[in-house]
């Protein structure tokens, strides 16, 4: 009887709907009179009446509408999204910080100006955030860029990657936003415009700002003042909902000048930071993109924070080992201290213990995994530790 009664309701909507629409289509044919007008005010107010708080065939397809269809395929109550997503925003910093190591007043920055934009106090015609993020390799610049996609957007895929030193020609803006008429390539979109296209709701890296062509780079002026972008076909590409970082690692040598030998509070002030990077910065981008920018100088990292960065990537290569094969994973106290031992390269920060990690003690562990599993037998633990000489050493059990 329920559904009965749902089905005629929602019939009885459904002609109501109808008839407001044929309504106002025919008031945009002529000059709108007071009867007209009066009868679609009646009609709205009718289908207001029937729907009550829970319409089933909505007048207007709004966000409300969506986020309901969607939170009937998902199960997710709508309440629920909306909170979440709040919850995600006022938690960002702090989810950040536990990603992102060393850069706190980035941050900082970060997370005030996501809030900005999502409690709706920006300017609503352009990207949620535009940010330049300067410093030296392996400091966290991508980390973070990731970590938003994440954290706002639902995961890594996310994260659209635009390699700028592949734009160093005038002519290569095609490639961002699509060949002309006439051109090869034309209609097949670019590479820039198609990911937003697609992905509207993502995080845009423009990797190594500084190696594109002064021409390429104002292609972003629009975008940063109207949130949209024409593609070569005419298309109007929305960039709203879009958080968009260029990165750069001009002023790299004179930050890690100024920051070499100190202890954390011993470190330039963030604003001197950027007063340092500012004249390198000023000397290769114009002026007006710059004014679109808002600068964040990422610190070099010192040895306290590479040793935490290691123990983090250390505790994610065991969550991994526990959640693909039900093994414990362990280590001892000296391993944090021969990774940073091996970490010689002063100018890759972090990227120096990836490459060790990913080159020397993860390639062991895979050996010893898959003749394990090669016999057929289970593995309780691994553990890794390292001798005086810096040399890895495993005990699986």
């Amino acid at each position: 009887a329920a559904i009965g009664a749902l089905a005629q309701r929602w019939e009885r909507e459904k002609a109501l709907v109808a008839r407001i629409g044929e309504l106002r289509a025919q008031l945009r044919g002529e000059r709108p009179g007071e009867i007209g007008a009066a009868r679609l005010l009646a009609l709205k107010d009718e289908l207001a009446a029937l729907q009550g708080e829970a319409p089933l065939s909505p007048l207007e397809v709004d966000a409300q509408a969506v986020a309901g269809i969607v939170a009937g395929w998902t199960g997710i109550p709508l309440g629920k999204m909306l909170k979440d997503e709040i919850r995600t925003v006022l938690t960002l910093e702090g989810a950040l910080r536990e990603r992102v190591l060393g850069q706190d007043h980035v941050i900082a920055a970060v997370a005030q100006r996501v809030r900005t934009a999502r409690a709706s106090l920006d300017d609503p015609d352009k990207p949620q955030a535009v940010f330049l993020f300067t410093g030296p390799s392996g400091t966290g610049k991508t980390e973070t860029a990731l970590a938003l996609a994440d954290l706002l957007y639902g995961g890594g895929r996310k994260l659209v990657t635009i390699n700028m030193s592949e734009y160093q020609e005038a002519h290569s803006v095609a490639g961002l936003k699509g060949s002309p008429p006439g051109y090869v390539g034309y209609g097949e979109g670019g590479v820039l415009t198609e990911a937003v296209r697609r992905q509207p709701y993502s995080v845009v890296l423009l990797d190594e700002a500084e190696k594109a062509h002064p021409d390429v780079l104002e292609l972003f002026f629009q975008v940063f003042d109207k949130g949209v972008l024409d593609d070569a076909e005419g298309r109007e590409v929305d960039f709203r909902n879009t958080i968009i970082i260029a990165t750069s690692n001009l002023g790299s040598g004179a930050m890690m000048a100024a920051c070499l030998n100190r202890t954390a509070q011993g470190l330039p002030a963030p604003a001197a930071l950027e007063e340092l990077v500012r004249p390198q910065l000023v000397a290769h981008f114009k002026p007006a993109l710059l004014g679109r920018l808002k600068v964040l100088p990422f610190y070099p990292l010192n040895d306290a924070v590479l040793a935490e960065i290691i123990a983090l990537k250390l505790a994610r290569i065991g969550a991994r080992i526990a959640r693909n094969h039900q093994a414990q994973f362990s280590h001892d106290a000296g391993l944090v201290d021969a990774v940073l031992a091996r970490c010689t390269e002063v100018d890759s920060g972090a990227r120096n213990v990836d490459q060790i990690l990913n080159g020397s003690l993860l390639p062991a562990i895979a050996d010893a995994v898959l003749a394990r599993m090669a016999e057929g037998e289970p593995i309780a633990s691994i553990r890794v530790s390292a001798n005086k000489q810096g040399q890895f050493k495993y005990a699986i059990k």
